[in-house]
Parts: C-alpha cells; sequence; structure tokens
C-alpha cells in the first residue's frame, strides 16, 4: 500500500480527481461535487480541479433524472488524488464484488475517498471506514450505525478523517467541497466559489443534519432541534429539553418565536410528522408501528394530525404509493431502501 498524500493542504497545482458516479444517484448530489470544482475553476482561471467521470461498469450511469453521465469503468481508472463516490438508491445491488475491490484497490494506492449520500454506504462495505468518523443521509442514520458497528457514525454534515470524507446530501455535499477548497486554496478562494451559489451558511462539519433543515437556528435551537430529532418516537417536554440545555422553558418559547416564527410544541410536531410521513412512503411499518415512531400512542390522533399536516390520510398516501400508476411516476419519486445492504453475488 502506498503512503496516502494529505490533499487538504495548501497546494496550488491541479487535484487529479475521479468521479464515480453510480446509476440513480440523485442529480443535485453529482452537481454538489462536480459544480464546486467548476466554478473554482473559472474563479482562479486555470486548472484547480481536474477531474474524469468513472463508472461501476461499462455501462454509462443514468442519474434519477434521467441523464447518464458519460464515463469510463472504474477498472480502468489507474489513478487518482481525489476519488469521490456518488450514490443514491440501489445500493445494496450495486455493491457488488468488483465494485468494492476496486475501491479497495484505489484506496490502497494512497488515493483520499470521499463520499456522497449513498457513497459513505459503499465505502463501508469495502471495508475503508472502518475506525473512521462517518456520516450519510440522514433517513440512512440508524441502519448505518447498525450495519457498520466498526465505523464510528455520526449526524454531522460531513466528516474529515484523513484519507476519508463522508457527507449526509447535496448541500452538505457543496459544503465537504468547500471544505477542501478551502484547505487548498484558502478561506477567502472558498468564499468566493460560494458566493457563485449565493450559499452563505458555515462549512462546519459537525453541524448536525436536519430533517427541516436549519439556516434560520441559532446555537440553542439548533441544539433543542437535534434532543427533539433523537426522541422522535417518545417526545421530550418542553421544561426537560430545557433542563438539558441549561435554560428555562420561556426562553426557549422567545428563540423558537425569534429565529422560527414558532413554538417549540409546533416545531417538534412537525418533526414528528414529517418523519411519519417519509416513514409511510419509504417503508413497509404499518400504520399503527408509525404512529408509535413518532410518537402517537393513539391511532386516532395520528391520523388527525397526519391529515393537517399533510392534507391527506396516512392510509391513502400509503395506498397512493402502491398504485403502479402513482409509484412509477418519475425517476426521482423513488424511495431510498429500508435496509440497502448488499446482497450475495
Amino acid at each position: 500500500m502506498k503512503s496516502a498524500k494529505n490533499i487538504l493542504q495548501p497546494e496550488h497545482r491541479p487535484l487529479k480527481t475521479a468521479v464515480l458516479v453510480l446509476d440513480e444517484c440523485n442529480t443535485l448530489s453529482f452537481a454538489a461535487a462536480v459544480d464546486p470544482m467548476r466554478a473554482a475553476n473559472r474563479l482562479a482561471g486555470r486548472c484547480v480541479f481536474d477531474w474524469d467521470y468513472v463508472s461501476a461498469t461499462e455501462d454509462q450511469p443514468m442519474l434519477t433524472s434521467g441523464l447518464s453521465v458519460p464515463s469510463f469503468p472504474l477498472a480502468r481508472l489507474e489513478d487518482c488524488e481525489l476519488l469521490i463516490v456518488v450514490a443514491g438508491f440501489q445500493l445494496a445491488q450495486q455493491a457488488t464484488p468488483s465494485l468494492l475491490a476496486g475501491l479497495r484497490r484505489i484506496a490502497a494506492q494512497g488515493t483520499t475517498i470521499a463520499g456522497i449520500d449513498g457513497g459513505p454506504w459503499l465505502m463501508a462495505e469495502a471495508g475503508l471506514l472502518q475506525g473512521h468518523p462517518a456520516t450519510t443521509h440522514w433517513e440512512d442514520l440508524e441502519n448505518f450505525a447498525s450495519r457498520f458497528p466498526e465505523v464510528d457514525c455520526r449526524n454531522d454534515r460531513f466528516t474529515v478523517s484523513d484519507e476519508r470524507l463522508t457527507s449526509g446530501g447535496a448541500t452538505p455535499a457543496i459544503e465537504m467541497m468547500l471544505h477542501i477548497i478551502s484547505t487548498r486554496h484558502g478561506a477567502g478562494f472558498a468564499a468566493r466559489v460560494a458566493g457563485l451559489f449565493l450559499y452563505d451558511g458555515p462549512a462546519v462539519p459537525t453541524r448536525p443534519q436536519s430533517r427541516l433543515g436549519g439556516h434560520k437556528h441559532n446555537a440553542l435551537t439548533a441544539k433543542a432541534n437535534a434532543l427533539m430529532e433523537a426522541a422522535l418516537d417518545e417526545p421530550l417536554t418542553l421544561t426537560k429539553i430545557a433542563e438539558r440545555l441549561g435554560t428555562s422553558p420561556r426562553s426557549l418559547q422567545q428563540q423558537f418565536r425569534l429565529r422560527l416564527n414558532t413554538t417549540p410544541q409546533d416545531h417538534y410536531l412537525h418533526l414528528r410528522l414529517a418523519e411519519a410521513r417519509r416513514l409511510v412512503s419509504d417503508t413497509d411499518l404499518s400504520l399503527m408501528e408509525v404512529a408509535l415512531a413518532t410518537g402517537f400512542t393513539s391511532p386516532s390522533s395520528f391520523a388527525r394530525a397526519f391529515r393537517v399536516a399533510h392534507g391527506t390520510s396516512a392510509r391513502e398516501l400509503r395506498q397512493m404509493r402502491n398504485t403502479p400508476e402513482k409509484a412509477s411516476f418519475g425517476g426521482s419519486g423513488q424511495s431510498r431502501p429500508e435496509s440497502p445492504r448488499p446482497t450475495t453475488h
């Protein structure tokens, strides 16, 4: 194995990069990896990133939007300094022995490997994240932690560990790419790249992922939000949340009103019902199991709250999902696998 080269340090020569694109990855996640590199080259007026697109097989990968990406197979990739793995759906089918062997081969050359969205799953399946902190899309974090106990699973937006980087989705992937740009070319240059996308959020890896986004949060409401998201099945009282944060319920109420124009109770309910909709749409849990998983002990109260929040009943939404004409409408409507473990090939 070659010794790894630290790509996260000041460097002016082009970073030789390969973007491994898997079938059915999200177009936005793909763009989040590529467009910051393109923008950096444009602003610098020279080649800052030199990248190629590679695929898992001889076939060109197709994004969920139906766009195909011209590429060459990973087996023919000789070397690179940074390999970005962009994946989304059907991870179990895509984690073939040949793909995993290809990832291990590239890693053995001392290459830095970065995963976006479902990419960390494939990295972990290849054994490339053992002992490393890592994240993936928040929908899959629980399954990810269960599947890979040897990985230090975190709810961070992106993680950096030696020659391994992982991110939780499209926007965190932009932040991860900005982090790479900042370490190599300075924070000022990275800020100019971010400005091209009108992005002004801090590229802080440990900022947690959130089901509802976090651009308006301050430190207190963000911590409260994290506590709520960690206890959707057994909701905490406002008093208990305030106590854990070392503040008063009144102060917490005021901050939610000021920052989010809502109450902590309504925000908590919104989180629970957003998760309920995801479970109804993306899993085969019974509606009673969905209710319990989101803190509702009464089927009738769950049914009422769900209809008020989403304009339809959970049962109707489940039936719509199971209707072939509805389920097949558009590639972007596909659901993530509930347990995307690789099958035996």
